[in-house]
């Protein structure tokens, strides 16, 4: 794709109009008038100029400030995991998996982090690899926000242990944002967001301070929210979503 000025005139890609109708944002003609207006970015800048073209593929194009996602050539599917569901397609010990859930789909799907059997809740289901390993790769910094049910009652000198870097066996971890949603002598809910994706992270933060899990759940992914998806229940990741995911692993 080429600047403003010499786009006009290049004859490969989709005429932008094209795309952002295609896309249902508006009409060919409201496209139009969207772009005459100033209200359509590619790559960053403004567009004003009629029939530039560009690549839905790659070009990151934005409407109001709003990313819009290149035409799905993947599958991109949100997941609430039951609890004593491993997230893997077979397992030799014969538990509750994945692939249960998926019975009748012909894509090979990847999960975006996995979660343990004891953990329920959002995953990320998808056939593109690429879009999967930067999802879960650390440097990106997604992140994810847990709901954690645990042992005793929390204070406020535990959260601020929480927010400071811990030191586990396998390096420091900190927490994003950590808050208490309601405290008993015996049981305690907080909430928990972090850029990490090890090992039972969670689980090994909540232990490390003295507050052992008894039970959690993944509630969000960057924008994408587990909302009212039913425990096994399956939907398609929104449009919207997914240009913020984009926009979060394309830093």
């Amino acid at each position: 794709m080429t600047d403003n000025g010499e786009a006009g005139r290049d004859a490969e890609g989709v005429r932008l109009q094209k795309v952002l109708a295609a896309a249902g944002i508006a009409s060919r003609r409201g496209s139009e008038e969207l772009i005459a207006q100033g209200r359509v970015e590619v790559n960053g800048k403004i567009v004003t100029v009629q029939g530039m073209r560009v690549n839905p593929d790659t070009d990151a194009i934005r409407v109001d400030g709003k990313r819009i996602p290149p035409p799905r050539r993947h599958v991109y599917l949100v997941f609430n995991k039951p609890r004593g569901v491993v997230s893997t397609m077979d397992d030799p010990e014969g538990r509750p998996t994945l692939a249960q859930y998926l019975e009748g789909r012909k894509e090979r799907l990847f999960h975006v982090g996995r979660l343990d059997a004891d953990t329920e809740g959002l995953l990320i289901l998808t056939n593109d690899g690429e879009f999967a390993h930067r999802l879960a790769h650390p440097s990106y910094e997604v992140p994810k926000t847990y709901v954690a049910e645990v042992v005793g009652s929390v204070d406020r000198a535990t959260l601020s242990k929480l927010r400071k870097p811990l030191t586990l066996e396998d390096g420091p971890v900190r927490a994003e944002d950590v808050r208490l949603v309601s405290a008993t002598a015996e049981r305690s809910m907080v909430t928990i967001t972090l850029h990490e994706g090890r090992n039972r992270i969670v689980r090994r933060m909540l232990d490390a301070v003295g507050h052992p899990v008894r039970r959690l759940s993944r509630v969000s992914i960057g924008p994408v929210k587990l909302g009212n998806l039913r425990p096994g229940e399956l939907r398609e990741l929104e449009s919207d979503e997914l240009g913020k995911l984009l926009d979060l692993i394309e830093r």
